[in-house]
């Protein structure tokens, strides 16, 4: 069956049964994950709703986290469809919505599960709480426009830095029309914006830093932006050494990965302004 799509027949013709294993157990590994996921997810809830084990305000927001894991297999497939005819890879905007939505579906069970955790009494200055959203959405984006990069295989080329094709500003940002397609199907142009948006957040992270040590938000909510500011450091690093080495595997898994832990963080920051459910 993979023999009979474009993939196979104009990129990986003539590739080995071991060649072909490899791409496929990924797949199928990714797949069968996301189905145990829904039944860690669906079992323990039934369960806990059966017995009378719920708190009435908790159910609602389990159940939208159930319903959204099962959108997230329907967009799956989605995406894998649009790589099965005509197209050699899977479309950027698919795959972008794909690992868009995984990444808010576990910034909403970080939510849910920070909001019952233990939360300090230190005061909370608005700028505090309003920077946190702003970073978190901030951070979504970036996420976001890595997507882009990996379904166009942007990084693949022009792996120079900090300059990017020689230049600071590169040429051809601009060169398909209507201009406005080159943010989201030029290669290149989809690069540089992501690499601008990465300076973006991290310019974002330090003013984080500078307006919530200079507010009246206790030390713990101070703390966690210094921490914020670290991980957003490390993703830079990592995101670099990524594009100079043309994006192996393995550094391209340990970006990815970078960004959900940054995700991760800035989402129990949010949080963590706002106090425990009552």
């Amino acid at each position: 069956k993979y023999r009979q799509i474009p993939e196979y027949q104009q990129i990986n013709k003539g590739m080995s049964m071991s060649d072909f294993q490899f791409i496929y157990w990924w797949e199928w590994g990714h797949r069968f994950l996301g189905r145990l996921i829904g039944l860690f997810v669906a079992i323990p809830l039934v369960f806990f709703w059966v017995t009378g084990r719920l708190e009435a305000f908790l159910k609602p927001r389990l159940l939208l986290l159930f319903v959204l894991g099962g959108l997230q297999g329907f967009i799956g497939w989605w995406m894998v469809k649009s790589g099965l005819v005509q197209r050699v890879d899977v479309s950027q905007y698919r795959l972008a919505t794909h690992l868009t939505l995984a990444c808010l579906i576990f910034a909403y069970a970080m939510w849910l599960a920070r909001g019952l955790s233990p939360h300090s009494n230190e005061p909370v200055d608005q700028k505090t709480t309003s920077f946190s959203i702003i970073v978190f959405f901030a951070i979504v984006i970036q996420i976001f426009l890595g997507a882009l990069v990996a379904g166009l295989d942007a990084g693949m080329s022009f792996n120079d830095w900090p300059t990017m094709d020689g230049k600071v500003i590169p040429d051809d940002l601009w060169i398909q029309s209507p201009a406005w397609i080159n943010a989201f199907e030029n290669p290149k142009t989809v690069q540089f914006i992501h690499r601008m948006s990465a300076y973006a957040v991290l310019l974002l992270l330090i003013a984080q830093v500078v307006v919530v040590y200079g507010s009246q938000s206790g030390a713990t909510h101070k703390r966690r932006t210094i921490i914020l500011l670290t991980l957003g450091l490390v993703q830079a690093m990592i995101g670099v050494i990524t594009l100079v080495l043309q994006v192996p595997l393995f550094w391209g898994l340990v970006h990815q990965a970078g960004a959900v832990v940054l995700l991760g963080f800035a989402v129990a920051h949010w949080r963590g302004t706002k106090g425990a459910y009552a």
